[in-house]
């Protein structure tokens, strides 16, 4: 389908841009605001850690199950705004004022409860946002606006820290009056400036849709999840298959190398806890000035080349950091480390999108993408933990080379396979 030049323009790129990376922006400002300050409130109820870190954890839990549903449902919405627009307009300015409630919950059991509703909020709107990227710009530029996107989230980070260092003390249910209302502002910004049924991507679901239906089964309009992920696993081309594995496994690897290193600086490199903790601090600006890079090399060089570069970069640094066990070194090596992670976490939800099989299912994909990366979040500590158990701290890093390895040779099973289907490297 041809669409205006307006829409595939640079300019109209930059704009859906920019609102992508507002959205998300907001969304991870609450996010990490969460994260650095609910953990207080639960503490005013309850003193055991272990039942903090599981109550904390249970928004991941719940992710795992809602957002590849939402972006499922999504998926088979059809309205005058799009299928994305109706659910982010109502979504986001309710879980704004959900999170309000939190500071201001009475007992533990209302605590959990606004907890639970603002999770179960704030995941349904989640891959919605991102889901506009592939909806709207083409293919050879994905990986640009998921670059400008994960700029954008990155530095709620720091944003959620001076609220927290600036506010919190003084204020400290005024405080989540500021998150809620970035929430609300990017809301007012994306219902006033967005309709996603003007996107390329709406307008080819229609066109299938209207296929479907001139082939008398009008109900293939809407995909059940349960079909998408038939489809998927009995497909015999693999290559979506081998991707998730490697998001899987390079999450692992990925998670492992941040939620580690405190226990590793301590315990290998003889820091004390403020200093371990502080090691990662240079390389998250590394991540950071790396992201465009990566999507550049991506369009020049193909996605999956750059992917598989970045991973070897990366476990290449830390099998050094092994060798050279000093804070200093430490810090040099994870600055690496990270620039090579940049290639493949900009690069890799991009080539999910761009071998899904119809402009229908990206918003389920965009949901299998997180629930997968943030599975190996789950189970990567766990599993370069548990070698630890055995072989000692010293080890670790070499450990979470070995995974990220294991997740480059099964890009390179995927490599193979892309060159037998003869496609070209600016599209996957």
């Amino acid at each position: 389908m041809v669409q205006p030049k307006a829409r595939d323009g640079t300019a109209s790129t930059r704009k859906i841009t920019f609102y992508v990376a507002l959205a998300l922006f907001a969304q991870e400002s609450t996010w990490n605001f969460y994260d650095n300050q609910v953990p207080a409130l639960l503490r005013e109820h309850v003193t055991s850690a272990a039942v903090i870190g599981l109550l904390m954890g249970a928004d991941n839990l719940l992710g795992i199950f809602v957002q590849p549903w939402i972006g499922n449902r999504s998926d088979n919405t059809r309205t005058r705004w799009g299928r994305r627009m109706p659910y982010i307009a109502a979504g986001m300015p309710l879980a704004a004022l959900v999170f309000l409630l939190l500071p201001w919950a009475p007992s533990l059991p209302a605590l959990v409860a606004v907890m639970f509703l603002y999770a179960l909020i704030a995941n349904s709107t989640r891959p919605l946002a991102e889901s506009l990227v592939p909806d709207f710009i083409r293919p050879e530029r994905r990986s640009r606006a998921t670059a400008a996107v994960k700029i954008a989230t990155s530095l709620t980070i720091i944003v959620a820290s001076l609220i927290s260092l600036l506010v919190v003390d003084r204020h400290p249910r005024g405080a989540f009056v500021i998150p809620a209302a970035l929430m609300l502002l990017a809301t007012a910004v994306l219902v006033a400036k967005v309709r996603d049924s003007r996107s390329a991507a709406y307008q080819a679901a229609l066109a299938e849709d209207a296929t479907a239906a001139r082939a008398g089964t009008p109900a293939d309009a809407k995909v059940p999840f349960r079909h998408v992920l038939t489809e998927l696993l009995r497909d015999p081309d693999r290559r979506r298959l081998l991707l998730l594995l490697t998001i899987l496994l390079f999450g692992g690897a990925w998670f492992a190398s941040r939620s580690l290193i405190t226990s590793y600086g301590m315990q290998a490199l003889g820091l004390t806890r403020g200093e371990a903790g502080g090691l990662t601090l240079p390389s998250g600006v590394a991540y950071l000035l790396a992201c465009y890079p990566a999507a550049l090399a991506a369009e020049r060089f193909g996605r999956l080349r750059t992917m598989a570069a970045g991973m070897a970069v990366f476990a290449a640094a830390l099998a050094a950091g092994s060798l050279v066990q000093t804070a200093t070194g430490t810090v040099v090596v994870f600055c690496v480390a990270a620039a090579g992670a940049a290639a493949f976490t900009i690069n890799a939800i991009v080539a999910l999108w761009n071998l899904a099989p119809s402009s229908r299912v990206l918003g389920a994909y965009t949901g299998l993408y997180t629930v997968t990366w943030y599975l190996g979040g789950f189970g990567g500590p766990a599993l370069i933990g548990a070698v630890v158990d055995l072989t000692g701290w010293s080890g670790m890093l070499l450990d979470i080379a070995v995974l990220a390895t294991l997740a480059g040779l099964v890009l390179g099973r995927l490599q193979r396979l892309q060159r037998r289907h003869a496609e070209t490297p600016a599209t996957t």
